[in-house]
């Protein structure tokens, strides 16, 4: 086995013994890059919520959260989240349905569920359970999957992906879908079914527009196409958005010196528009380093998923590699006026909390994918 260019985390000390990192399963790449992106996140966000330290620590308390839950499951070797996948994703169902039966009703949604103590919205927790459900279910027989393993793999990101859109929660029934299509295409998709999915999309998207969406969801569509023909109404958020953008430049106007984010022009600039707040005051250099620490975090989880054992460890890791540039895709395009406004946060930077905590799940288990590769391996050895 070839040593890696982290040797202290890759082979045993003199002594024989792991490391601490490797006893707790900690990829140190990956956990530097999340705490850059997460070092960025306060940065914004502190001018963001106007300055308001208590906004800053709930999102301390909250990041602690999800680096604790992390670093839990990165504990869980990757045969028990294969084991328990089936069960995740029925009780995953069973929330949805009473999320339909007996959820809180907010602005005209119903997608929480109020337990006393705390609201859940268990549409988030599908994000993590569809790719470890379809990773499980495809990898136990041989790859390519057969056509009777795919189709029942349609069916099972399409159940809780019809009860999410029904909440309505376009957004993330998008999300969720697209999830589990990514596991699926991973595990092997030939180009006719992918023709054939091309070809459903097309006939599906009239039918959508006619018997699926809502009234304000075409209006947000609308207004992608002409934001300037209301822009005092339906078009004001996005247009104020461009703006911020826009003049931000290459330098950008300087921190807490945005004038679209600091006058409260821009719509929820702590979460869905957090990205206009980046780029309006540190610019492009801003954008630069953004990305620039995205592509280290999402070339850590590449090395990895080649590198993974098994190939129910090779979709798991992949998927949740590759969600996580449509995800920055999704809101940085929502923002910018190429794709319709649907609440989808700023991986690691915008504020809140099951996202982050989600994510940061994802990110625990493809450590846990890498790190306990390398524990067979010295157990082996020893």
């Amino acid at each position: 086995m070839a040593k890696s260019e982290n040797s202290n985390l890759e082979m045993p000390d003199d002594n024989g013994n792991l490391s601490l990192l490797q006893r707790w399963h900690i990829d140190l790449p990956l956990l530097s890059g999340l705490f850059m992106c997460l070092a960025l996140s306060l940065f914004v966000l502190y001018s963001a919520s106007g300055q308001h330290i208590e906004m800053l620590e709930r999102q301390v308390v909250r990041t602690s959260a999800a680096f604790a839950a992390m670093i839990l499951f990165a504990q869980i070797p990757p045969k028990y989240l294969a084991k328990g996948a089936l069960y995740l994703y029925i009780f995953s169902l069973i929330m949805l349905v009473l999320v339909e039966l007996f959820g809180d009703i907010s602005k005209g949604a119903q997608r929480w569920l109020n337990i006393g103590f705390m609201r859940l919205q268990p549409s988030e927790f599908l994000k993590l359970t569809m790719p470890l459900t379809i990773a499980a279910f495809l990898a136990r027989d041989s790859l390519p999957p057969k056509n009777t393993n795919i189709i029942l793999a349609f069916l099972l990101v399409g159940a809780p992906t019809i009860l999410i859109v029904l909440q309505p929660d376009l957004g993330t029934g998008i999300l969720v879908a697209v999830s589990g299509v990514i596991a699926i295409f991973l595990a092997g998709l030939s180009f006719w079914w992918i023709a054939a999915g091309i070809g459903l999309v097309g006939v599906a998207i009239p039918i959508m527009w006619n018997y699926v969406l809502h009234d304000y969801q075409k209006q947000r569509v609308l207004t992608l196409i002409d934001p300037e023909s209301d822009p005092l109404g339906a078009g004001y958020h996005i247009i104020q958005s461009k703006i911020a953008i826009g003049s931000g430049g290459i330098y950008g106007k300087g921190w807490l010196q945005g004038s679209q984010s600091q006058l409260d022009f821009l719509p929820e600039p702590h979460t869905d528009f957090i990205f206009a707040v980046l780029a309006e005051e540190t610019g492009l250099i801003g954008f630069l380093i953004l990305m620039s620490i995205y592509l280290f975090i999402i070339s850590r989880c590449v090395y990895i998923t080649l590198n993974a054992r098994s190939n129910f460890d090779r979709i798991l890791a992949g998927t949740y590699t590759f969600t996580l540039p449509f995800y920055i895709f999704i809101n940085i395009g929502m923002v910018s006026g190429i794709l319709p406004v649907v609440g989808v946060p700023l991986p690691m930077v915008s504020y809140g909390g099951t996202s982050m905590i989600i994510l940061a799940i994802t990110f625990g288990i493809i450590m846990s994918i890498h790190t306990h590769k390398k524990q067979t391996y010295f157990s082996s050895r020893n």
